[in-house]
């Protein structure tokens, strides 16, 4: 019975990770549209179309309910999904909600008004369609009260990423934190907003500092997704088998995909 897990490339294997270990009995089906990442440069119009495509191919391998481990999916295109295309019996769920849950300390079903809570400056790091889209801001606007966040986009980091050039992303990840220290010097906390980006958590930790609580999305995502399903089993859906499925090459794709995860992953093509 397989959930199926969505991003732009491989950055969402850290989801996929963290809710295998979770819940190792559950088969996953995952889709990378490498062929077109990063999707971070992207228009929302083309992140909506290449969001929707993937998805439907998702729910045709037998999943019921889609994680969009993608950050900028999440952003740009989860809402107008929800609002008018996604088929009824079949459920789309993004990357936020469990992250600022965890920042804000309240469960999603909590429906009291806004309130302060004890983080008061936040520094997200993420891609440039993500933070154009504000979306972060707007939900967590829902939850808390006076909470300052100062965005940075942080370009060329998934390219490098996905380019298997880790020498590269670790200096544009301290580039980027420079950037950000210099508009926020003092955060208390700091998002991940990238599922790419946990594969580069210690060096976002060493160059903000002991001090940053560093929020990284594959570990609450996988306990939220446990929750869920524990309440709503139904959406585990018919499928049987975990499937790994991409838009680019299958064997070069699986190649990094093994780099990262450090245990043989075999794509095949969508």
């Amino acid at each position: 019975m397989a959930v199926g897990i969505f991003d732009s490339g491989l950055g969402g294997l850290t989801v996929l990770d963290a809710v295998s270990r979770r819940l190792p009995e559950l088969p996953l089906v995952y889709f990378g549209d490498n062929a077109h990442a990063p999707y971070g440069v992207r228009t929302a119009d083309d992140i909506y179309d290449l969001t929707t495509r993937a998805t439907e191919r998702l729910f045709d391998a037998g999943c019921d309910l889609v994680i969009l481990a993608c950050n900028t999916a999440s952003a740009a295109a989860l809402r107008r999904m929800q609002e008018g295309w996604v088929p009824e019996g079949k459920r789309v769920l993004g990357v936020f909600v469990p992250l600022i849950e965890a920042l804000t300390e309240r469960h999603w079903g909590d429906n009291s008004p806004p309130r302060e809570v004890g983080t008061k400056h936040v520094a997200l790091f993420a891609t440039p369609a993500t933070v154009r889209s504000r979306a972060f801001q707007r939900e967590l606007a829902f939850r808390a009260i006076g909470v300052d966040v100062e965005a940075q986009a942080c370009g060329g980091v998934v390219d490098a990423i996905e380019e298997g050039d880790m020498i590269l992303a670790e200096a544009l990840v301290r580039s980027h934190v420079d950037a950000l220290k210099r508009k926020m010097p003092e955060p208390d906390a700091a998002i991940l907003g990238c599922t790419h980006y946990p594969l580069m958590a210690e060096t976002f930790q060493d160059a903000l500092g002991e001090g940053v609580k560093v929020f990284s999305q594959a570990d609450l995502v996988a306990e939220s997704l446990a929750d869920y399903l524990s309440r709503r089993p139904e959406m585990r859906g018919p499928g049987s088998e975990s499937l790994f499925l991409t838009t680019g090459k299958p064997k070069q794709v699986s190649d990094r995909a093994t780099q990262f995860l450090h245990r043989r992953i075999e794509f095949v093509a969508a």
